[in-house]
């Protein structure tokens, strides 16, 4: 639709039903029907496509589109289907299957679209890298592509790097290529092509300062390792060094090499890549921009029979490839494809066409023109010799050049190499000192074989000696060009395959049947039949319509295919190279029989391409008439020759009445099947006769057939033989008599005249020997008649000079015996009209003057038009001119106006002519002859010159629009003035996409109408109606356009801003550029955005212009406030930057004193927690030094914790008391450690009913029933859940196969909830009921491994923390202390303390006196805690007497002694309040000799539970002394360092920890771990869950954060050991570097963060990959099957038969369904088989019996 109506033209009657559409053909080529190609199979995909690959062996097609892989059979049926995404993705990411790179940046669902498609047969895998996960590669079964061939990285794998997994273009608009070769030995090699993606292209994540992780290290092109029986070799480049078999361009000239790649294909025993290098694209329209690069493939050779490896480095080499010349150059490839086709070898076209190897290539330049260009392979392979040989030869060869853009290339200058002459192998891959990447300077070029618009793709086929091209375009065609040998396009064809859908630049013939081309387009693959042979009925038709791929099929008389033609004998089918002239013909003899002839046999003689008959059925078929058969005679040759026999002439039909003869049709026919027709004449010379009564002589004579006059008998015989008097006719040689012989007789002669007079109205002459026979008789006769054509009297005498006695009178032209008296003298003449009046100043005009009595001859008539006089033309007789027909003159010179062309309307048309123009000027009706010439060589036919001249325009000379001049002529004077010239323009063809109806059911009058499309859209990038803009800036304007079908050039285009016209620049094909450089006119606020195309005109957006005097004002305002703030801060810092610079001086100071301290510090601290750690390791006894808890204990206090047990206060229960040996704790007690014995105000039917309820916990279908509705009650909160968890693990802890079931049961129906709304969120928390029952279940299973492997470096680490803490001072109020892992607990004070030892002696305890080490700075009561700890350090804490319930005496000097106390009356007042007595302030000495004893109890001495605390008044004005101390301090951060050497000395013995969590030792294996992982991996395969991240949370959040972390911030739950507040605080910080070495994502940590999470920062990346390794590690575990792991809870069960109260806790558990007794009925009933096995009935019956009601449980049954 390009104007804003459409034409309709009236087709005649003669006008074909199918007919040639004049759709851009190029000058000679014929476009075709579109239905010569058919459409086979389609299949649609739902996403858009990408790739797509054919598997010859088994014709199976594979197709990658977005998100998607199909497996698809030879008629496009879906086999299988494979999903590829939406995945948890993101471009600065590594792929996850990269263990040892976590990513810190956050991660979406990203779409996969396939980048490489490639299969390898032999292995029987498919290659499919997608742009997901940095361009990662699967391997995948050809047989079932749902199934992964070969896992990689393979389980186990130690090493592997980014470059194994980043193969492809991680970007959907990126380039990848690729291809699957075999090296020497058959290993398989992957050569890939990927564009770089990094940073400084378009795909890399804008304003972003990290560094690219996808190709960093990734070459441009690679050659690959795909040998899956190598697994670990698998993607690797496998060559050493590895930069030799990769071409990487360097990074700092990126810019300037942007390498899209088109494909990669092999042609011999080369590798070819076709290249764009965007980098210039759009600066240089006049430079070639595509490139192609050859790679020797390491193939077969006997050079490499070695192991050796070929460089890909060593053989590259590469040129440009230019399509065009002379500044019309299409500079872009888009598709290649190579082919083998015929070709003449000179330029005769005579030549026979041989085979040689062309690679063919579709070319672009701006604005969608594209062109066809072809390169002989025989050229590029030269061009590269060639080159190599001048690099060798020559230092400074301008036709090569190293190419330094690589990290292989070592400069742009070749090396000479002296004499060293190259082998034919080293020109075509290279020479040792040829090694580098070459480039060749010089472009191979091509002229363009075919130019249209839009083409995407092309594929090429040579069929029968004759090319084949098909090219895909932009707007969904398929197009079919059949090229001549010397590559000249014959004709055309064109099918639109899915409009609107551009053709992928990749399309591949059909591996079994080249005659299916398979061609993908946006959303659809299909199968296109590449000819329709069978819409040509005849054997020209067939061979004259110019399709190579059909031919003449003989013995079955059809238009076919080769193949579909069943015969294989020679000639038997006729292909479009042998022509039309080879079609079967036949040859009849004789041709023409006589009705009375005695001719009984036909012969045949059959030309053209047939095949021998011979053997065959044949005869010859008369039509109704009947058949007969034929004897064949044949000598081998293609002539033939064959007899038949004729039928009856009463067989034959009638001849018509009114006819001599009759044509019978006769055809060959081969078994039943015509192969040639003919026909011959059947005749009956006496019908010859009386065909013209009047003429039977001359009638029968004069025919072609075999007849003789019988002059006596006047009639026409067929045979002489019946009468001897017979004149022969025209086929027998003819006897003429003599003009002059006399006539037989007077009779014959006045019969003759008489007719002749009768038929005659003018002169007739009648010539001797004209009627071959008949006329010889008679004397030549001349008769004429005066009175016709004689109009005036000189017409009629000027016949005598003829010899026709004629004269005038009685106004008429009369016989001169009629004429008597005879008056010889005519009236004057007289002159009506002279044509024409004017005519062109250089004469030549053809005057015509009519009138009367003109004169009698020639010579008598002068006539002159002035003085200037006139030739006559021709020298005609005037009297043979009627008053029609005027006798006319030259005229050699005539006076007359200028003649002026003024306009020619309309100035330009189409290329292919027949558009009708209009001239107009002054005086073009001058002269007697106009023509009206175009570009001096054509003629524009000429319709109509009346008033001003109409012609219709022929078409023109050249296929490229051009404007041409248009000359008036006249009497064929050629055009030397301007003034009579115009011009005209040539513009391209327009395109034609439907004609409707498409035949013609009536014999007028059909009409064709060209399609009305829809009008283009068009919109700004914003989508904004109103655009901002300030008068006197450049405005520039992004305007997107719609989809559309109207291919459109870009100058159709215009675009004006107001009356403003704007520049415009395409980008692509979606969007262009409108600019302004100018100004707008300023006194309209609003102009609009007009966009025109044709006549269609669309206001797209307005655009406001700003005032620019109201910017100015503000502009100057907002200066001046801030040139006022500026000084203003200026000062300010100016005074603050001097008070900051003292202060500054003075911190200095102290920070280089403390980090001396620091440093010091350190270094002594480490040197003594060594030796301390070490005496503490060689004094712990193994067995009975770590306090463990039993298992009872421990089970009891991890199921119970204060946060959610309902036994809180019961927990601990010690009972202490005091004898002369040393105090003995009395074991902790707890109901559910305890028999259960029903209490004496119990049911009498208690006991029944408990063990009912049991009987019911075990049934699974009650037991999940009551659990779930127990959860959906409001007021049932977490403790309860938690609490009912633990009862419901204690009552079945004897069955923990049976509760494992259970828990597993409830996780399936926590994951299905999870996985709706974020399956990550899973098991953070401990919510529910099943969650705190898989905590209690990994603390059963774990608890063995807990106490043999990890229970000794905890509780290392613990002994470890408090040594460190008691190394330096303790605040005795606040806790604080010098040394401590948590800031909030540090002390900000440079207290200097001193050690000291002492000696100990402790009273009734029967041990020698200890050397207790204590501070100076320790309160008595803290050496009391120290000195405590030295006697009962190999003892539990629940054993140890309290530093209250002992006194501690100094026997300072003789006998004298003194109680230690913290406050006594030698207390020091400090501000009005007493301090803590300290060892200094006793004075005590290094050495001293110290004793202690046990309190008596009856003194008045604080309990075992209560705290020891000052007076609140004291406490808090200890406080105030702290705060007013702290004052006195500066940058108390400083201190913060201590927090550096506390975590440096318990380094060691933290990494301990963790790696004793993080192992596996062979002997004890996790198995619950292996057990529940497979289970949490089994789910997410069933839920489709892929992400790998949701997978580890899981895992996480079920072991580490659930177990672990609880045990690592509670070790109270492991060891009988005191946990202080201090401690907890440590190991807060400790467990919060666990919590982030399992998380993954990436920490983000500043200057802000707090320390507990900066402290570990640098350990944390370490401990993220022993995570990690972990989890592989127990994945690749062998999997432990469902008896296995049942025999292991087992045995686990009995272990720890009867450690519990179970009954306790089953009455525990019903206090809860009394409770919710209703709900948890109505969710039994609601349940179908719950129902069935009557267990609500069970329910009531068990609270009928516990609640001792046996009439409620009766009315119940």
């Amino acid at each position: 639709k390009r104007d804003s109506a459409a034409r309709v033209t009236r087709l005649s009657s003669r006008t074909p039903q199918r007919f040639p559409l004049p759709l851009n053909a190029p000058l000679g080529s014929e476009r075709l029907p579109c239905d010569a190609l058919h459409v086979q199979q389609a299949f649609r995909s739902p996403n858009r496509t990408n790739n797509f690959v054919v598997d010859g062996g088994s014709g199976r097609l594979y197709l990658a589109a977005v998100n998607a892989i199909y497996q698809l059979d030879a008629s496009l049926r879906v086999e299988s289907e494979q999903p590829t995404g939406p995945v948890l993705d993101n471009v600065l990411c590594h792929a996850p299957q990269l263990p040892q790179a976590p990513c810190e940046h956050p991660k979406s669902l990203t779409d996969n679209f396939n980048k490489l498609l490639q299969l390898d047969p032999q292995q029987r895998v498919l290659v499919a890298c997608g742009s997901v996960y940095q361009g990662f590669c699967e391997l995948r079964r050809m047989e079932n592509i749902s199934q992964i061939a070969v896992e990689f990285p393979p389980p186990g794998a130690k090493t592997v790097f980014p470059s194994m997994l980043n193969i492809a273009a991680n970007d959907p608009n990126a380039s990848t290529v690729g291809l699957v070769f075999r090296s020497h030995g058959g290993h398989a090699k992957l050569l890939v092509g990927a564009t770089y993606t990094g940073v400084g292209t378009q795909f890399f994540p804008k304003n972003h300062s990290k560094e690219d992780l996808r190709f960093e290290n990734t070459p441009e092109i690679a050659i690959r390792s795909l040998n899956i029986k190598e697994l670990p070799k698998l993607f690797t480049y496998d060559i050493n060094p590895s930069e030799d078999n990769v071409f990487k361009i360097k990074q700092e000239v990126k810019q300037k090499n942007k390498l899209s790649f088109v494909h990669a294909f092999v042609q011999k025993s080369y590798s070819y890549i076709a290249i764009n290098n965007d980098a210039n694209l759009g600066h240089k329209e006049s430079q070639p921009n595509s490139i192609l690069a050859r790679i020797c493939l390491d193939a077969e050779s006997p050079r490499r029979a070695s192991a050796e490896s070929r460089k890909l480095t060593e053989s590259y080499i590469q040129m440009f490839l230019q399509c065009g010349s002379n500044g019309n150059i299409y500079n872009r490839l888009v598709s290649v494809y190579p082919a083998e086709i015929s070709v003449s070898p000179g330029a005769r076209a005579r030549d026979p066409p041989h085979a040689q190897p062309y690679l063919f290539g579709v070319f672009s330049k701006a604005g969608r023109h594209t062109a066809l260009c072809a390169f002989r392979f025989a050229d590029i392979e030269e061009a590269i010799r060639q080159g190599r040989r001048n690099c060798s030869s020559s230092s400074s060869s301008e036709d090569v050049q190293v190419l330094d853009s690589v990290i292989q290339g070592s400069g742009a200058v070749c090396v000479q190499k002296g004499n060293i002459v190259l082998q034919p192998e080293q020109l075509d891959c290279g020479a040792a000192h040829l090694q580098h990447p070459l480039a060749l300077r010089r472009p191979l070029a091509a002229a363009p074989l075919f130019e249209s618009v839009g083409l995407s793709s092309v594929a090429v086929d040579d069929v029968h000696n004759r090319t084949v091209v098909f090219l895909g375009t932009g707007g969904g065609r398929l197009r079919k060009l059949n090229l001549l040998p010397d590559l000249s396009v014959a004709n055309q064809r064109s099918l639109k395959v899915a409009a609107g859908e551009p053709v992928h630049h990749i399309m591949t013939f059909d591996p079994s049947d080249r005659d299916y081309l398979y061609l993908m387009t946006s959303n659809h693959l299909l199968r296109v039949k590449v000819s329709k042979c069978d819409q040509y009925g005849g054997c020209r038709e067939c061979l004259s319509a110019g399709d190579a791929h059909c031919g003449w099929c003989t013995l079955q008389s059809r238009c076919s295919i080769r193949k579909e033609c069943g015969s294989q004998l020679a000639h038997s089918w006729i292909g479009v190279g042998e022509g039309p002239q080879r079609c079967p013909s036949m040859t009849i003899t004789p041709p023409d029989i006589s009705i009375a002839s005695d001719v009984e046999n036909l012969g045949i003689l059959i030309n053209g391409s047939v095949p021998d008959l011979q053997g065959f059925a044949v005869e010859c078929d008369y039509g109704p008439s009947g058949a007969t058969a034929a004897t064949v005679h044949s000598n081998g040759i293609s002539v033939q020759i064959q007899t038949c026999s004729l039928l009856p002439r009463v067989n034959f039909p009638r001849i018509p009445v009114g006819k001599d003869h009759v044509t019978v049709a006769v055809s060959v026919k081969v078994d039943g099947v015509p192969v040639v027709s003919g026909s011959f004449t059947l005749y009956d010379c006496e019908k010859t006769g009386t065909v013209h009564p009047k003429m039977e002589c001359n009638s029968c004579l004069g025919t072609r057939w075999k007849c003789y006059w019988d002059q006596e008998k006047n009639s026409c015989l067929f045979s002489k033989n019946t009468s001897e008097d017979l004149i022969p006719g025209v086929s027998v040689s003819p006897q003429r008599l003599s003009g002059n012989q006399e006539p037989n007789t007077n009779e014959l002669r006045q019969r003759l005249i008489t007719a002749v007079l009768q038929k005659l109205s003018l002169v007739q002459q009648v010539a001797a020997g004209e009627c071959n026979g008949c006329a010889s008789l008679l004397p030549p006769v001349e008769v004429y008649n005066c009175g016709a054509g004689s109009a005036d009297c000189s017409q009629c005498w000027g016949r005598e000079d003829q010899g026709h006695l004629c004269a005038w009178c009685d106004n008429t032209c009369k016989p001169r015996d009629d004429c008597l008296p005879l008056r010889t003298q005519c009236p004057g003449p007289e002159i009506h009209q002279i044509m024409p009046l004017s005519g062109p100043l250089e004469g030549g005009t053809l005057l015509t003057v009519q009138g009367k009595n003109l004169g009698r001859r020639v010579s008598d008539v002068n006539v002159a038009i002035g003085s200037i006089p006139l030739t006559p033309n021709p020298p005609v007789l005037p009297w043979a001119h009627s008053s029609s027909s005027p006798p006319s003159y030259f005229i050699s010179h005539t006076p007359s106006f200028p003649i002026l062309v003024l306009s020619l309307e309309p100035s330009n048309g189409s290329l292919s002519g027949g558009t009708e123009v209009v001239i107009r000027g002054e005086h073009l009706n001058a002269g007697s002859r106009v023509r009206v010439r175009v570009n001096g060589t054509q003629d524009c036919a000429i319709l109509n010159d009346a008033n001003a001249i109409e012609c219709r325009m022929p078409a023109a000379e050249n296929t490229r629009p051009e404007t041409v001049p248009v000359c008036v002529e006249f009497e064929d004077l050629p055009c030397q003035n301007l003034q009579m010239s115009s011009f005209y323009s040539y513009e391209k063809n327009p395109i034609i996409t439907t004609i409707q109806p498409q035949k013609n059911e009536e014999p007028y009058g059909t009409q064709f109408y060209m399609e009305y499309l829809e009008d283009p859209q068009f919109f700004t990038a914003t989508k904004d109606k109103f655009i901002k803009h300030h008068p006197g800036e450049p405005l520039t304007l992004i305007i997107n356009k719609g989809p559309n079908a109207l291919d459109l050039a870009p100058e159709e285009y215009s675009v004006t801003i107001g009356s403003v016209p704007c520049d415009i620049s395409f980008s692509n094909d979606q969007l262009f550029h409108c600019t302004i450089n100018g100004s707008l006119n300023s006194h309209e606020r609003e102009q609009p955005v007009i966009v025109q195309v044709g006549n269609f005109r669309k206001v797209i957006a307005t655009v406001q212009l700003g005032g620019s005097e109201l910017a100015i004002v503000v502009s100057i305002v907002v200066c001046s406030v801030l040139l006022l703030l500026c000084t203003v801060a200026l000062v300010v810092y100016c005074t603050k930057s001097r008070r900051a610079e003292r202060y500054w001086q003075k911190t200095l100071l102290q920070m280089e004193e403390m980090e001396s301290q620091i440093r010091e510090e350190i270094r002594k601290g480490f040197a003594e927690l060594q030796t301390d750690m070490t005496d503490l390791t060689k004094e712990l006894n193994r067995s009975q030094g770590i306090p463990f808890l039993d298992y009872k204990q421990f089970v009891m206090r991890t199921f119970f914790p204060k946060m959610c047990s309902d036994y809180e206060k019961s927990l601990l229960q010690p009972i202490y008391e005091n004898d002369n040996q040393a105090p003995r704790a009395l074991p902790e007690t707890h109901p559910l450690l305890q028999d259960w014995k029903p209490a004496s105000t119990a049911k009498p039917n208690m006991e029944e009913g408990i063990a009912l309820f049991s009987t019911l916990l075990n049934n699974k279908h009650f037991l999940i029933t009551f659990v779930h509705a127990l959860e959906q009650q409001k007021d049932f909160a977490v403790r309860d859940r938690c609490s009912l968890a633990s009862l419901l693990t204690i009552a079945l802890h004897g069955k923990l196969e049976y509760f494992t079931s259970i828990m597993k049961e409830l996780l399936v129906d926590l994951i299905d909830a999870s996985a709706s709304k974020n399956p990550k969120l899973m098991l953070r928390r401990t919510e529910s009921v099943v969650e705190k029952m898989l905590t209690n279940w990994m603390s059963i299973c774990m608890y063995s491994y807990l106490k043999e492997t990890v229970g000794e470096p905890f509780f290392l680490l613990l002994c470890a923390i408090k040594q460190q803490i008691n190394k330096g001072s303790i605040d005795a109020i606040t806790g604080k202390a010098r040394y401590t892992l948590n800031e909030e607990w540090l002390l900000r004070e440079n207290i200097e303390a001193k050690p000291q030892n002492i000696n100990v002696s402790f009273q009734g305890f029967g041990m020698d006196s200890v050397t207790v080490r204590v501070m100076n700075t320790d309160t008595i009561c803290q050496a009391k805690e120290k000195i405590l700890e030295a006697f009962y350090k190999n003892l539990p804490f629940s054993q140890w007497p309290s530093a209250d319930d002992v006194d501690l005496e100094w026997f300072a000097s003789g006998s004298n002694s003194r109680i230690l106390m913290d406050l006594d009356n030698t207390s020091v007042m400090e501000d009005g309040r007493k301090k803590l007595n300290t060892v200094f302030h006793y004075k005590i000495p290094d050495g001293a000799s110290l004793a202690m004893s046990l309190k008596d109890k009856r003194e008045n001495s604080l309990g075992r539970g209560e705290s020891r605390v000052l007076p609140n008044d004291e406490l808090m004005e200890t406080k105030k002394s702290h705060r007013h101390s702290h004052r006195k301090k500066v940058l108390p951060e400083i201190y913060l360092t201590r927090l550096l050497s506390t975590k440096g000395t318990l380094q060691k013995f933290l990494d301990d920890l963790f790696q004793a969590i993080l192992s596996i030792p062979p002997d004890r294996p996790p198995l619950a771990v292996k057990y529940f992982f497979d289970f949490l991996e089994e789910q997410a395969d069933k839920r489709g869950i892929t992400d790998p991240d949701t997978l580890h949370i899981w895992k996480t959040n079920s072991l580490p954060l659930r177990f672990w972390v609880n045990i690592l911030k509670n070790p109270q739950f492991v060891f009988d050991i005191d946990k202080t507040d201090h401690m907890d605080a440590c190991l807060s910080v400790i467990a919060q570097a666990f919590i982030d070495a399992c998380s993954t994502s990436d920490l983000q940590l500043g200057k802000d963060s707090p320390t507990n999470k900066l402290l570990y920062a640098k350990e944390i990346p370490e401990y993220k990959k022993k995570v990690q390794w972990y989890y592989r590690q127990i994945q690749e575990m062998t999997p432990l099957s469902e008896q296995e792991m049942n025999a292991h809870l087992a045995e686990e069960s009995r272990k720890y038969r009867n450690e519990f109260n179970t009954n306790l806790a089953l009455m525990e558990i019903y206090n809860y369904a009394k409770k919710y007794r209703n709900q948890v009925a109505n969710a039994l009933d609601a349940n179908p088989t719950a129902r069935r096995t009557q267990l609500q009935h069970k329910f009531e019956q068990v609270i009928a019996l516990v609640e001792d009601n046996i009439y409620e449980c009766s009315s119940e049954a």
